[in-house]
């Protein structure tokens, strides 16, 4: 096993203590490319009357950061319980390097995972915690001070977890996931609670990782930061795929119109009569004209068609291309509200368990 610390630059901030720069790099990658694919094929789950996820087919490839994005409900913390063998698939297959996780005859260290923050026994130390993880993983415990000044946490090592504010619970998890120092990692949010210098180290630390060679698969909900991070996207709703794409490919989709009117009836009926997908927006405050986002359209076309119908026009906006309004228009999702909305728009039949 290759010391994390001895391949990265450190350096320190009041705040956090130490933090990985990323400065170093390895010289080439040191894992082999097949054992470090995620596969998935058909994989569907059920859970009662709930289609969590339906016949999700993708790969996920090393040596690159991938963005796994969809709005709450829409199966993703599913997908990846299903990939660490947390939750039985109702069919199809997930598996690491063409395994199963239940297979792999040292899972931790060709896995790491880190789904939630607060999996930690709060009556114990930070180094501790690690050191019970460390047995499991079969590393030595000298490797626990050695991820924790890795993530931060050098002098909080003695701290009880139970006080740890979110953000460093998160460093604390990261650091959970490498310590068999694994070629896989899958992450749910774990740019959660991390202060902006935080997010600005994990972002050049899970680069750092995949340039050595493993797969980085990041689930969140924070697209701006996302579109930042990752190389790769796969995008899902109501838990099936969407778009998977590199990042490069969707910023390259054509941008949106925004329009507001004080007749939101006679807006929607002239612009989809003239052929274009109207998505209605719910950021309009009480008193102010309506607002919708106009698919595959230019404000110029969008203005002439409102002109020609006598449609009274208050707003006339071309929308910046970015991940943001490329997931609003594969997910349907209203920008106005948050990505967290369900996909579904109601919540999940009693009894069952909640799909995310």
């Amino acid at each position: 096993m290759v010391p994390l610390v001895g391949r990265m630059a450190i350096m320190s901030t009041p705040q956090t203590g130490p933090l990985a720069a990323g400065a170093r790099l390895q010289p080439e990658a040191r894992f082999e490319p097949e054992a470090g694919l995620v596969s998935l094929r058909g994989l569907t789950k059920r859970f009662s009357e709930v289609l969590a996820v339906d016949d999700l087919s993708f790969d996920v490839r090393p040596g690159r950061v991938t963005g796994f994005l969809g709005p709450n409900g829409a199966g993703n913390t599913t997908t990846l319980r299903m990939l660490l063998g947390l939750v039985t698939p109702t069919s199809g297959s997930a598996t690491i390097g063409g395994r199963d996780y239940r297979s792999l005859p040292a899972p931790q260290q060709v896995v790491g995972a880190a789904l939630e923050a607060s999996s930690f026994h709060p009556g114990r130390s930070a180094r501790d915690h690690l050191r019970v993880f460390a047995r499991t993983a079969g590393v030595p415990d000298s490797r626990t001070d050695e991820l924790l000044g890795l993530v931060g946490l050098s002098g909080a090592a003695g701290r009880r977890a139970g006080g740890f504010s979110l953000g460093m619970r998160q460093r604390l998890a990261l650091a959970t996931a490498l310590l068999g120092d694994p070629q896989v990692l899958l992450l749910d949010e774990p740019a959660n609670g991390l202060d902006p210098e935080g997010i600005y180290w994990l972002r050049g630390f899970l680069r750092q990782l995949a340039s050595e060679g493993r797969t980085v698969l990041v689930s969140s909900h924070v697209l701006s930061e996302v579109q930042q991070t990752v190389d790769d996207v796969v995008i899902i709703n109501r838990g099936r795929l969407v778009r998977q794409a590199p990042l490069v490919e969707l910023e390259q989709v054509r941008a949106a119109t925004l329009v507001a009117g004080p007749d939101p009836d006679a807006v929607q009926r002239a612009l989809r009569g003239a052929g274009w997908q109207v998505v209605p927006l719910a950021d309009g405050a009480p008193g102010h004209p309506a607002r919708f986002r106009v698919l595959d359209a230019e404000p110029g076309a969008v203005g002439h068609a409102l002109f020609t119908a006598g449609v009274e026009l208050h707003e006339l906006t071309k929308e910046a291309s970015g991940l943001e309004s490329v997931f609003f228009q594969l997910t349907g999702e209203e920008s106005g509200g948050t990505v967290g909305q369900s996909a579904a728009g109601r919540p999940a039949a009693a009894g069952t368990e909640t799909v995310r």
